[in-house]
């Protein structure tokens, strides 16, 4: 080795060093938070409430009565945002996810109406449905390796076809009613349809949806199933070799979205007393939208359930604020595509400047 080796090689000193380790630079405490998904939902969320705030004929979209009700519908989505985000972590998506809120709710009908069981006892087979349900939708993709697109995509339209033919067979029609008169549906009523007697007339589904939240946000943050949901979505195979059982970690995920829509379709159905077969179709996309909206990463390994609960309540804000607004409601879709796009874009637009700008 020549003398002049180690003068050429040695590494220049001091804090002038270019390229040194981002690690070990300060970061200030703003762009730490940008950096964060649900922080770009949050200032998403905000532009929404403004804009229909000013757009609002009646005066009632930012009154007591208006935010009771739009996070009414917002806390329907959100519970079902919450747990699709959970999915999606982990690298899946649920298609059948909305119609399972119908077929839940369709089954805990038939089950009173046309059987005569306790509300309490149908609920319960509602909820071995939904984990017999998650666990084959589960079981499907990670046996077949078929992408959960195809297999969920199958399952929504079994679903669908159940739903309206053994309705109709059971029924003479395509709806269930009725719920109220079955045994124990006083209490029913209280745990899933009440509402604050007070200005402030929120429903017990925001309940529902906070503990939700909160849960999501204890598993994914403070457990070990939480850092195998991150690490299954962000590479499944190096997941895998590190221990982490990713079959059972997607499989329970898909339980979960399932537990939601027995949830979300048992709400629905003690508030409305009845069930349509095409409840709850095509509102997967809402889900996946909120999910999106809020930080959630369609490859895995990137999301919250903070940012899809935000997401879910620009949602809500959305579907009333156009009817506040006076406008026709059928707008309310090209709405959900302007702030899914734009949404995302604000995301990445914060994330590049709280870096730096760097890719």
């Amino acid at each position: 080795m020549s003398a002049g080796t180690p003068a050429t090689a040695a590494p220049a000193e001091g804090p002038t060093t270019v390229g040194g380790d981002e690690r070990l630079r300060h970061q200030p405490l703003w762009r730490r938070m940008l950096v964060r998904p649900s922080v770009s939902a949050a200032i998403a969320a905000v532009v929404v409430f403004v804009f229909f705030s000013v757009a609002d004929t009646t005066g009632t979209f930012n009154s007591p009565a208006g935010i009771a009700s739009w996070m009414g519908v917002s806390a329907s989505y959100g519970i079902m945002a919450c747990a699709v985000a959970l999915l999606m972590i982990s690298g899946e998506v649920d298609l059948s996810s909305g119609v399972m809120t119908g077929s839940t709710g369709l089954l805990l009908g038939i089950l009173i109406a046309e059987y005569g069981w306790n509300f309490w006892l149908a609920f319960a087979a509602v909820v071995v449905f939904a984990v017999l349900i998650g666990f084959t939708n589960g079981m499907l993709v990670t046996w077949t390796r078929l992408p959960s697109f195809i297999v969920t995509l199958a399952t929504m339209f079994v679903l669908m076809g159940l739903n309206s033919g053994v309705t109709l067979a059971l029924t003479g029609q395509v709806r269930v009613g009725g719920i109220d008169e079955a045994e124990g549906y006083a209490l029913a009523q209280w745990v899933f349809g009440s509402r604050l007697d007070s200005a402030w007339a929120f429903t017990v589904a925001v309940g529902w949806w906070l503990v939700v939240i909160a849960l999501g946000t204890w598993v994914l943050q403070r457990t070990r199933q939480g850092n195998w949901i991150y690490a299954v979505g962000g590479d499944a195979n190096a997941a895998r070799n590190t221990g982490v059982p990713v079959r059972r970690t997607k499989v329970s995920m898909f339980i979960v979205v399932s537990l939601a829509a027995a949830l979300v379709g048992t709400i629905n159905a003690v508030e409305l007393t009845s069930v349509s077969a095409g409840q709850g179709t095509g509102f997967e996309f809402y889900y996946i939208i909120a999910a999106v909206v809020g930080g959630t990463l369609m490859t895995g390994g990137a999301g919250s359930v903070i940012g899809a609960s935000l997401g879910a309540l620009i949602l809500g804000m959305t579907t009333l604020g156009i009817q506040y607004a006076g406008w026709d409601s059928t707008w309310r879709f090209t709405f959900f595509g302007l702030i899914l796009f734009w949404a995302v874009m604000l995301n990445i637009w914060v994330r590049d400047r709280a870096g730096g700008g760097r890719r």
